[in-house]
Order: C-alpha cells, then structure tokens, then sequence
C-alpha cells in the first residue's frame, strides 16, 4: 500500500528547494550586476531600485512555480505523472551547477564592487587630502628687524584669501605661527597639521621696493610643485598677495567658484601705506590677544584709525579697529553704551559698502556676542561668515561658543572640535574646551585638555586659570591648582572679565588661591603687586582691598575701603545699568557697610540680568556670586537652595562639593543642616549635558 507523501517530502521531490537555492544565486547575481554597472551607464537610481523589488517579488512566484511544473529531459512537464527516478541524478548536477556558478559569480562582483568603492573611496580621501595647505611664518630678510609685521602680514593675508576657498582646506595662522619659517622635517609638521602641502616664503624690504619669494612642497613626498620670486614696487604689494594664492589654487587644482575668484583678485584697498598701517595695527592685535596688554590694543587701535585716516573704505582696517574694540570690552575693561554705539557705526558703515565681506560679519557676530549677549544675532553673523570663508577657524569656533552659551552643549563640542581641525595648534581652542568640560564636571577631560593648551603656549592665561579651577572643584587640590601657574610671569594677567559675576573674579585665581589657603595676609600682599602694574581698573583696585579684608575679618579696614569706593562704583552702575561686573563689585561693597538688603538687590539685580536660561555658562557665575552674598547676608536657606540648583546642572565652573568645602565665603553655612546635607550628597552633572 503506497503512503501519500509528507508535504516537505514532496517540496524535495519537486525540488522546490534547489529552485529556491538557484533563484537566490541568481537574484543577488541580478543585483549585483545591477548595482555595479549602474554608475557606469549613469542609470538612475529608481531603476536599481525596481530591479531589487522585482527580484523579491518574483522568488514566491519561483517557488509556485516549481512545484506546479519540472524541468526533465523532455523539457517542462507537469509535476505529476513522472518518474523522479529516471531524472533525480541529472536535475540534482544541473541545479547545483546552477547553484555554485550564481553564487560564485554574484560573490565575485560584490567583491569587485566592494575593492572598487574602496577604491573610490582612497582616490577621494586623497584628492581632498591634496588639496590641503599650510602656510609657514615668512622670513624676514629686511635689514631692519621692526620689519617682521611686515612678513606676518603678507603671509596673514595670502591665508585669508586662501581660505575663502570653498576646495580647499587652510589651516590658520594661530597654527602655523608655532613653527619655524622653513621646518626641517616638513613631513612630520604636515601630519601635525593635518595637510599635504606647505608653503614657506620670505620677504625682503628696501625702501620702496619688495622681494617675496615662495615655494609650495608636497610635503608626504617632500617635493617642490613650484617656486617663484616676485619683485615690485611696496605699492604693488596688495597684487602679489592675490598672484600667490592664485597659483596655489591653480597648483591644487582647487575648483573656485565665480564669487570666489573676484575675491582673491580684489584687493582691499590701493593704499599701499593705510595697507601697512593696517598691517602694524593687525601685528598688535594679535600680541594683545596673547598678552591681554591694553598698551598693545591701544597701539593696534591707533594703526587702524590711522589706515582709515588715509583710506575710510578700507573695510579691513574697519573690521580690525571694531574687533580690537571689542576684544577689549570682552576681555580688559567694558566700552561705555556711547562707545559700543561707535563701533556698531564703524561695522555697519562697513557693511553697507562690503555686504559679502567676511571680516565685517565676523566682527558683527563678535558686536552681538561680547558687546551685547545676543548670542542668536551672533550665530547668524558667524555662519554667514562661514558661508564667505569656509575655512576661518575663528567663526567656527565662536559657533561652538554660542551653542555653550544657549546650553546646546553637544552642538558646542561638536563645532569646536570642528575648528581644532582647521586649527590644530591654537591654544585658544583647547582652553575654551576645557572650560566646557569643567562645567560638565568631567574633571579628566577638562585636565588633559587643559595641559594640551599649556603644552601649545605654557603662558596661556585662560589655560592655567581653567586647570587650576579643575584641580580645585574637582579634589580640591589647592598645591596642584597653584603649580598651573609655576613658572607664569607676573606681568601677564591671569584673571578677565569673562569670568565674572563672583568674588574670585574681583582678585583673580592667583589671588584667590591664597584666600581658599586662608592666607589672607599673603592674598593681600599678592593683590597689591598684581594691581601695581596698573592692568586693573582703579575701581576694581579698591573693591578687592575691601573684599579681602572683609573675608579675613577686618571689618573696620573693609568698611573704609568700602567708603572710598562707594561713590564712584554707584555712579558707574548708573551710567551703566549693564555693567554686571561692577554691579558684583558693588554688591561685596554694600556687605562690607552693613548694607545687607542693597548687597542682595543688586546682586539679584545683577543675577537677573544674566540668567541661566540667557547664558547657560556666565549665568552660573552670576548665580553663584548672589549664593555668596545670601550667605554672607543672612539669607541661608536661599544660599544653600541656590547651591542644590547649581549642583544639578552644568555649573562646574563656579561651583562643586570639593570647593565648597574649603572656600571661606562659605563659612556661614558650616553649622547649617541642609550645607551639610548638600556636601555629603553625590555631584551631578544634570540633565542638560
């Protein structure tokens, strides 16, 4: 009696599991061929998209179709009615041989596919890869060594040009500045910078006429692409400039847009002497910002104003004057409202001349940052300026800073990060950075950051600061904090007004660091040396006499510091009712008079002004110096509330456990239960990270 067969002894009778085998071999075979031959026949993508689907919709149909039907030696045949006998061992050769050809075929051509995108991939790494440039410090052949302004500045603008080169990728001046003029391992600076090629030039002044002598290297093959001298005349200084980035354009077979290519040929301005005035101004500026000397931004200032004597379209000079400006309101001591007002006159006058200039928006997105907070005005005007200038490091950079400052911490890091490449060596960078890590709270990476910064410049004021606050909120490392400044001159300050809103910021870290040693005596003597030079103002001079001798209990010494201050820093906060720094001031000087509720308004005031929510990173400053002055005024429960707040979210700045414990402005919340309470609970990070 013959059994019917099982279903699945009858799907391997009909050999619906070779027919299923063959048609995958087959199909991917189909794709494959489909997905490699496509970008050659240049076939849309929908058709390889159709073939795919029809690939899988078609193997059901396969499957129906081999049980209904079989192939035999008298061709297709119904499936029943046959002896399988008679056909096993020929359909059992032929569909593996089916099977094994579709596979090794289809597998073949993945792998080819796979070798050729990688391929690709290597050709395109290494055609972006060559179109990558750095540019060395020029030798200054002139007799006169003064002359060396005049060699950073022509190499400084053959790199601005270069670097509104979409093509291209130029590293910044602050990064090339580090090395010699022609390196002797240029392989090993081209991979610390990231690029292929290096220029290296120098220029030679006499009287009137000029020598600039240039040469592109392939630094991974240590080859020249090109050499050449140019003699002119001084006057014809601005057309060398434009010829030189011209043919390192050329040499890298950089594509320009029409935009672009007006932009390297146009020169800023025909006035060879405003141009070497703008150059001086420019040499000043950039000492001012390594040393936040105010001589230096009042002689870059007088350059600018100079060039712009002699030529009031020049719109670098222009943008110049108004980022000295405000670099000095930022980081020195605040422009007055009517002075603010000037230099939004000077950029915008600017402006209406030179709407694509790219220094001009770069210095309207500083206008909106340092001189007014308006961080969404300034994010606008720094990405306009990417969109001139894809290569300016300085734009991205301040992108990454607003993103801070509006509590986008990951866009922040993301961005800076960003500008590092184009950047590699400015130490600015990793000082910043590691300011951002410190609120995080990620004291390990704010650390190495931070030393990274120092290693790049061990005077970085910003740098030493940020890492002896990390040593002190993360263990409260008073000797490792005080070793960040081992060996830093005196003469250069290592305090600003961007870290204000605080007592420390009146004194100084410096200074400070004696005052959580409770070294009062020494804080004072220390105060008094760095205020001698006259970097401080006269104002601030006096408020911090009065808070150190508040915080070490002379009160009668306090009180009369503080009545010689009163008056001036009162009329200050009048005539400008957004000076928050001097509003702090002021608060520490009414506790020192015994005027409790007026210390707590205008630090609430000041508070007020620059909340969390305005300014994710100073906000926490300000919130901190007014839990100093509850403190210090009575207000405990509203201290130590404020306290468990900025605990919670990314104020590792100003606050954390390790400091609390130590700073003496906290002294009188030690017997408080909830202080105790708060010290003995965990550091958080908060949600906002």
């Amino acid at each position: 009696m013959n059994r019917k067969p099982s279903f699945f002894t009858e799907l391997k009778r009909r050999h619906v599991y070779r027919v299923a085998v063959a048609y995958a071999a087959v199909g991917w075979l189909t794709i494959q061929i489909a997905a490699q031959v496509s970008p050659f026949l240049e076939i849309p993508g929908w058709v390889v998209r159709t073939v795919i689907i029809l690939v899988i919709i078609g193997l059901p149909i396969a499957l129906v179709i081999a049980w209904a039907f079989q192939l035999t030696s008298q061709g297709v045949r119904r499936a029943t009615g046959f002896d399988p006998a008679t056909e096993e061992r020929a359909e059992h050769h032929r569909w593996i041989y089916v099977a094994v050809i579709g596979a090794l075929l289809s597998s073949g051509l993945f792998l080819v596919g796979r070798y050729t995108a990688s391929r690709s991939t290597d050709t395109n790494s290494a055609e972006s890869s060559a179109k990558s440039i750095a540019i060395m410090p020029f030798d200054n052949l002139s007799r006169h060594r003064d002359d060396t302004y005049f060699a950073e500045g022509i190499q400084n603008e053959i790199l601005t040009k270069l670097s509104g080169v979409g093509d291209l990728k130029v590293i910044s001046r602050t990064s090339t500045t580090k090395y010699q003029s022609q390196p002797k391992n240029l392989k090993t600076v081209a991979q610390e910078l990231g690029v292929a090629n290096i220029l290296e030039g120098a220029v030679q002044r006499a009287e009137n006429k000029i020598r600039v002598n240039v040469q592109l290297i392939d630094a991974r093959r240590d080859t020249h692409l090109w050499a050449k001298s140019y003699d002119r005349d001084l006057k014809d200084i601005l057309a060398v400039e434009s010829e030189v980035a011209g043919e390192i354009v050329e040499s890298l077979k950089a594509n320009l847009s029409p935009g672009e290519a007006r932009v390297l040929a146009a020169a800023s301005t025909q006035d060879s002497e405003a141009h070497d005035l703008f150059l001086r101004g420019e040499y000043e500026r950039r000492q001012a910002e390594s040393t936040l000397a105010p001589d230096a931004l009042d002689r870059a200032d007088a350059f600018y104003q100079q060039a712009l004597a002699r030529d009031p379209d020049f719109v670098g000079a222009a943008a110049g004057l108004a980022t000295a400006r405000l670099y000095r309101h930022w980081f020195v001591s605040p422009l007055a409202p009517r002075e603010l007002d000037a230099v939004k006159s000077l950029i915008d006058r600017a402006l209406a001349q030179y709407p694509s200039s790219p220094e001009v928006h770069y210095a309207l997105g500083l206008f909106y940052y340092w001189g007014h907070r308006q961080y969404a005005n300034a994010l606008t005007e720094f990405q306009r300026t990417l969109e001139l200038q894809p290569n300016n490091a300085s734009a991205r950079q301040f992108c990454g800073w607003v993103y801070r400052r509006l509590g986008e911490w990951d866009r922040s890091l993301a961005d800076v990060k960003q500008a590092e490449e184009l950047d590699p060596r400015d130490p600015s960078i990793p000082a910043s950075l590691g300011g951002s890590y410190l609120c995080l709270r990620l004291w390990d990476e704010a650390q190495r950051t931070e030393l990274r910064a120092l290693t790049l410049d061990p005077h970085k004021a910003e740098a030493a600061t940020i890492l002896a606050l990390t040593q002190i909120n993360a263990q409260g490392d008073l000797q490792s904090a005080r070793r960040s400044f081992a060996g830093f001159p005196e003469d250069i300050r290592a305090s600003t007004q961007i870290f204000q809103g605080d007592i420390s910021a009146i004194v100084g870290i410096r200074v400070y660091l004696y005052v959580l040693e409770r070294r009062f005596d020494d804080a004072i003597e220390a105060f008094d040396r760095e205020t001698k030079s006259g970097d401080a103002r006269y104002l601030q001079q006096l408020s911090g006499r009065c808070v150190l001798h508040l915080l070490k209990g002379d009160a009668e010494i306090a009180r009369s510091a503080g009545e010689l201050v009163l008056s001036p820093l009162e009329t200050r906060c009048k005539e400008r009712p957004d000076d928050t720094f001097a509003m702090t001031e002021l608060s520490w000087i009414y506790l020192a008079l015994g005027r409790k509720a007026d210390a707590l308004r205008i630090a609430k005031q000041a508070a007020d002004l620059i909340s969390v929510e305005k300014d994710a990173l100073s906000g926490t400053f300000f919130q901190s110096g007014l839990a100093q002055i509850e403190a210090n005024a009575g207000a405990l429960e509203e201290a130590v509330g404020r306290l468990r707040l900025l605990l919670s979210i990314p104020a590792g700045q100003p606050v954390s456990i390790a400091r609390l414990k130590i700073d003496p402005v906290w002294d009188p919340l030690r017997h408080h239960s909830d202080f105790e309470r708060l010290l003995a609970g965990p550091e958080q990070i908060g949600p906002n990270k």
